[in-house]
């Protein structure tokens, strides 16, 4: 199967399936969303979700975070992978939104990406769900998935070539959709280890399958 017909059934078949997909990281505002997506990094959704209600609480606009310090924040996000680190860029993040954006979140990725700790998949996924930009956040779910299906080749083998290629085949208006379609079947059935491909829907047109499976 041509690359384009794989794309034309990923898109046919989560158009149907799935139309409105969003993000499993729970907030209120795009201060939040910007919080828990940099403490996402390479942590679970769900303990991201665990910490946030607390955190959001006690520190709930960009000007309380920013009076804080070290030992105000890290209690309510040491269980998160990397705390020591994502306190600091915290509270830096928080600073510079005070400092240089007038507490508002900045709507373009290089903005964005001048936050610290916000990287170009962090920028990607904010400007994606809150802006709806066609920007495509490349982590390890949509590396994975995208590869195995087919729809970028084998030697894609960095985010940003995998971003690069899913852009150029996808039509804009779906590349912040398809960003959550990859995510969520990587995180559910096209798992790292062992990918549930008895229950997947894709195996009609998926390389990964094609090659392993019969």
């Amino acid at each position: 199967m041509q690359r384009r017909e794989r794309y034309k059934a990923f898109l046919a078949h989560f158009t149907q399936h799935q139309p409105e997909p969003e993000t499993e990281l729970l907030y209120d505002n795009p201060f939040q969303l910007l919080i828990a997506v940099m403490l996402s990094a390479q942590c679970t959704d769900k303990r991201v979700n665990k910490v946030t209600p607390t955190l959001f609480e006690a520190f709930p606009t960009p000007q309380h975070l920013a009076s804080s310090d070290f030992e105000e924040v890290f209690p309510y996000i040491k269980s998160v992978s990397y705390p020591n680190n994502k306190t600091k860029h915290l509270i830096n993040m928080a600073k510079m939104l005070v400092e240089d954006f007038d507490g508002r979140l900045p709507n373009q990725v290089a903005d964005l990406q001048k936050l610290p700790g916000v990287g170009r998949k962090t920028a990607h996924v904010l400007a994606s769900v809150l802006y709806n930009h066609p920007t495509m956040a490349v982590d390890t779910h949509v590396f994975r998935v995208a590869k195995r299906l087919g729809l970028v080749n084998q030697h894609a083998n960095t985010p940003l070539a995998v971003e690069q290629q899913l852009v150029k085949y996808l039509p804009k208006k779906y590349i912040p959709k398809a960003h959550h379609w990859l995510i969520l079947h990587g995180r559910y059935i096209c798992i790292a280890r062992k990918p549930k491909c008895e229950v997947c829907p894709l195996t009609s047109f998926c390389r990964y399958f094609e090659k392993n499976k019969q």
